[in-house]
């Protein structure tokens, strides 16, 4: 247990790792830092990432828990072309603290952290706008505060953007509950069956217990080949030297008590075709086509009722959940060729 102890320690120095150019010395003009900023009285934590700091800023909003780690598994590239702001929101990861008021954890507080942080980081950098990602829960706040202050953005961009999401998981368990029929797996089977999803009743606890396991193991989760959440994500955020260890416990003891989590039952009941039904901006959604995490059939329905100056739709043929961690250089291209010029030519035919 020390010895185990000691590695992830030695493992966890928590400092960001420099962009080097060919000699070995830190890339002029680049950025990697690891900072707080106080947005609306909570000191809240971040990772800023680019290997030019003039470039456009893209501020991303995770989804049930941060994911920065991932992009050492996972390389996006993001910052070939943007300075990158991995924020964790209030009460999660870096930013999560015991005294954060749980009441605090609203929607309409969630939405102004988004736009406070927008403000700071268009002074700081000295742009005029800034662009918009969410991936998964973080969409649902993300396109609320793109609709509020639309003018604070040159585009939004959903990846695995939500819709209905109460929708998406009876459309994931009827699919997994298929999957496991014929496969055999008569003990997934029963465990599904006895937690029933529906769309009038409220999800059984069984099933949210079950959920993460099934859809890894079927494809359908984080990534379409991690099939594992052990050694897919937890080994990979103890892993990552960026963080103390004391911050990767903290990102996992804080996980069910963070901001989207405790949001999951408006996230649930809210259908953002009639809650959010237009975008004064630019709009890109990319999906993979095995997620059912946030199901892609139901983005793509959201999509083409969508009102906005300009649209996108982007499939990701071999993406589940996460493109910008599946499909990186796809993702980098569309980027650089439509949203940053503020077209749609890659977009799917819809």
């Amino acid at each position: 247990m020390f010895l185990l102890i000691g590695f992830f320690l030695a493992n966890s120095p928590g400092k960001t790792e420099p962009f080097l150019d060919e000699q070995g010395r830190v890339l002029a003009g680049s950025i990697s830092e690891k900072i707080h900023v106080n947005i609306n009285g909570v000191e809240q934590g971040m990772f800023i990432k680019s290997k030019d700091a003039t470039h456009p800023v893209l501020l991303y909003l995770h989804g049930g828990m941060p994911d920065y780690f991932l992009t050492k598994r996972y390389p996006t590239a993001l910052e070939e072309c943007f300075t990158v702001v991995w924020w964790e929101q209030r009460g999660s990861g870096i930013s999560a603290k015991a005294d954060i008021p749980q009441e605090t954890m609203t929607l309409e507080q969630m939405v102004s952290d988004t736009l406070v942080l927008t403000n700071y980081l268009r002074h700081r950098f000295r742009k005029e706008k800034i662009y918009l990602m969410g991936h998964s829960g973080g969409t649902f706040i993300a396109i609320y505060a793109a609709a509020r202050a639309p003018e604070l953005f040159f585009a939004y961009i959903g990846v695995a953007q939500m819709s209905y999401q109460l929708k998406s998981e009876k459309l994931a368990y009827d699919y997994m509950l298929r999957q496991f029929k014929e496969s055999g797996n008569s003990k997934m089977v029963r465990k599904l069956e006895a937690a029933p999803v529906t769309m009038t009743d409220v999800i059984p606890e069984a099933y949210v217990a079950l959920r993460d396991i099934a859809m890894h193991s079927l494809g359908i989760g984080t990534t379409h080949d991690m099939k594992s959440i052990i050694t897919g994500i937890l080994l990979p955020s103890l892993l990552c030297r960026e963080y103390t260890l004391g911050e990767k416990v903290n990102t996992w003891l804080s996980k069910s008590r963070s901001g989207v989590s405790i949001l999951w039952d408006t996230m649930l009941r809210t259908d953002l075709t009639t809650a959010v039904p237009a975008l004064d901006l630019p709009v890109y959604f990319f999906e993979g086509i095995y997620d059912y995490t946030c199901s892609c059939t139901e983005a793509k329905a959201y999509f083409e009722k969508l009102k906005a100056p300009l649209k996108g739709l982007y499939s990701f043929e071999h993406s589940a959940h996460s493109p910008m961690f599946e499909e990186p250089g796809k993702m980098q291209k569309i980027l650089r060729e439509d949203v940053l010029s503020g077209s749609n030519n890659l977009a799917d035919e819809i």
